[in-house]
């Protein structure tokens, strides 16, 4: 995120830094009005003792441990390697919320991190835990889906299910992913969409497809929760396949 990345030198700044952030998670959802829509699509998995994945934009990440309103089930995020993502993690503890190191953004790269977090990923899954992930995490492009978390659903058999925030009060970041701070004292919406079945039996375009099919739900549930707190929707980056 860039916020505490001057202060987080060491271990122990890093500790304090993850610390200061769950703080600031639970000040801005306790001196809200927030509202949850759709929570019924996740709490159908929660009450089954069911796992899914859940999908988020990296610019959303925030106050996404407050959409996750249950402790009978775990959930695991995957979080990138740098500094940043240190602090994240750590601060995702506070909340009960494990972490993975890489990036499934890199799966079916030559990157041995993104390869080895989409099999952790699988393996958690499997194991009857829900896994979190920001499939544009850790550089972007802004909003677009790489293939790692449809490999995940799809050798799991597990939905993808969508999840994103808005708030009315909020603090827009110039950073790659347009990092969304809510501020205290503000109304807010947490927004979850409908879950999104992967078939195992696709082939390259039917993984094309289900890729633009939830990258396309991601962005209209994020644009709705923007429109929601009286804001114009983010627009995503570049497409994946107009990458140099």
């Amino acid at each position: 995120m860039g916020l505490f990345r001057d202060l987080a030198k060491t271990g122990a700044a890093r500790a304090v830094a993850g610390t200061a952030i769950a703080f600031y998670i639970r000040l801005v959802f306790l001196t809200g009005r927030w509202q949850i829509i759709g929570e019924e699509h996740p709490a159908a998995f929660w009450n089954s003792g069911a796992p899914f994945v859940g999908c988020f934009w990296h610019g959303r990440l925030l106050m996404m441990a407050q959409a996750w309103r249950t402790r009978a089930q775990t959930m695991t995020m995957v979080i990138s390697r740098h500094r940043d993502g240190e602090i994240i993690a750590r601060a995702m503890r506070h909340f009960g919320v494990g972490a993975v190191h890489g990036s499934t953004a890199k799966a079916g790269t030559t990157d041995k991190g993104g390869s080895d977090a989409v099999r952790q990923m699988i393996k958690i899954v499997k194991a009857g835990n829900s896994v979190g992930i920001t499939p544009d995490g850790p550089r972007g492009p802004r909003m677009r889906i790489a293939a790692g978390i449809i490999q995940i659903a799809r050798m799991t058999g597990k939905p993808i299910v969508p999840a994103t925030f808005s708030a009315r009060r909020r603090k827009v970041m110039g950073s790659w992913d347009r990092f969304i701070v809510a501020l205290p004292f503000s109304s807010g919406v947490i927004l979850w969409g409908k879950p999104i079945q992967v078939p195992r039996d696709l082939d390259a375009d039917g993984i094309e497809a289900k890729r633009r099919e939830v990258e396309d739900a991601l962005n209209a549930l994020t644009a709705e929760a923007d429109r929601l707190c009286g804001h114009a929707p983010i627009e995503p980056g570049p497409p994946l396949d107009a990458q140099p």
